[in-house]
């Protein structure tokens, strides 16, 4: 049974990884064309694009692992029941649960291999990607950190935490330095409103003049701050969680909620990366009614295409249901895990139909 069982999981991780190589291509291939539209602005040429689909390509490479479980699973038990290897293995004592462990093991490296990429790669790359674009773009980006956008513009040293969809800024914070670089002032804003021509008007200001005799502190309503960057240009850059790793999320959405800020988007994507190894083994347990349970002779493009309408559907429903509960404020850790349940459950039902 251990040499089945081996076999089971060296066919299936390599039906994956094929899987997971086409689709990354395609993926690649209409990132590639989509950033086309942007050749030529500024130093942004044909290097900086295929530099920045090659550091993009580990986060599309997570997000792929479980359709490329789907599909590359479907695929070999598919070929395996059409060659009638299943009927061989199971005629040789190997049960039908035998057959989806197996299975389920090459789901675990696939959960292995997905979650060391998502967790200590795609973050620090998908954050160079942006810098790449941004400063072939926009060279005055100076330093892009994961709890907010550091610029410099001449002497002063500015920090956005925060940029609000209708073009403001907001949790401001300006440090200007003298000619022998010293601080000289320190001035936070609560709000920024783009006026247009490189201008920005700062709004409930808290400033300090710092000198070597003292410091004087004061409040101001308002002060034009000139800022060469523009608001679209600053919403690409900003903190997303795409650019986050699990752990750095669960400290933003505390950071978020200790500053009264909404943190619903990033609560969603924290869950959402906990349920994703739950979504891999999810899909694979589903392949197994599909092969098993369906006749043999089904073409390999019937499966194909099981796989992609399946797969396509849960992606589907999934973001449904999460711009449902930011929409309405729902639970993010219930809004996460409902679609990947409704699935397992609809698994386990048509396993059980198949069961001996």
């Amino acid at each position: 049974m251990r040499v089945l069982t081996s076999y089971i999981v060296r066919e299936v991780l390599k039906g994956s990884f094929v899987a997971l190589l086409l689709l990354l291509t395609l993926f690649n291939l209409f990132t590639f064309t989509d950033e086309l539209k942007d050749l030529g602005e500024g130093n942004y040429g044909l290097k900086e694009i295929f530099y920045y689909l090659l550091l993009t390509s580990p986060g599309v490479f997570y997000e792929l692992v479980p359709a490329s479980a789907l599909l590359g699973s479907l695929f070999v038990l598919g070929a395996m029941g059409n060659n009638r290897e299943l009927i061989a293995m199971r005629a040789a004592g190997l049960s039908v649960f035998g057959i989806i462990r197996a299975v389920m093991w090459a789901g675990a490296i696939l959960v292995v291999i997905s979650m060391l990429i998502g967790e200590f790669v795609a973050p620090i790359t998908q954050r160079m990607a942006q810098m790449v674009k941004v400063s072939a773009r926009q060279e005055q980006v100076h330093i892009n950190e994961k709890y907010g956008l550091w610029l410099r513009e001449g002497k002063n040293f500015i920090n956005i935490r925060r940029v609000i969809d209708d073009g403001k800024l907001a949790d401001i914070s300006v440090y200007e330095m003298d000619d022998q670089q010293h601080l000289h002032v320190a001035l936070h804003a609560n709000k920024a409103i783009f006026k247009g021509k490189h201008q920005w008007n700062l709004r409930g200001i808290k400033k300090s003049e710092i000198s070597t005799q003292q410091m004087v502190a004061s409040k101001q309503a308002n002060q034009l701050l000139n800022l060469s960057i523009a608001p679209d240009l600053l919403k690409m850059v900003i903190v997303t969680p795409n650019n986050l790793s699990l752990y750095d999320l669960a400290g933003y959405v505390t950071f978020l909620k200790k500053n009264h800020q909404k943190s619903q988007s990033f609560e969603l994507a924290f869950w959402g990366r906990i349920v994703n190894p739950l979504v891999t083994f999810i899909m694979l347990l589903l392949s197994a009614p599909f092969v098993i349970g369906v006749k043999r002779g089904v073409s390999v493009g019937e499966r194909m295409m099981i796989g992609v309408v399946i797969g396509m559907g849960f992606n589907i429903i999934d973001k449904i249901v999460g711009h449902l509960g930011l929409i309405y404020n729902l639970n993010p850790p219930l809004m996460a895990f409902i679609p990947s349940l409704a699935v397992l459950a609809l698994a386990l039902f048509a396993i059980n139909r198949i069961k001996e």
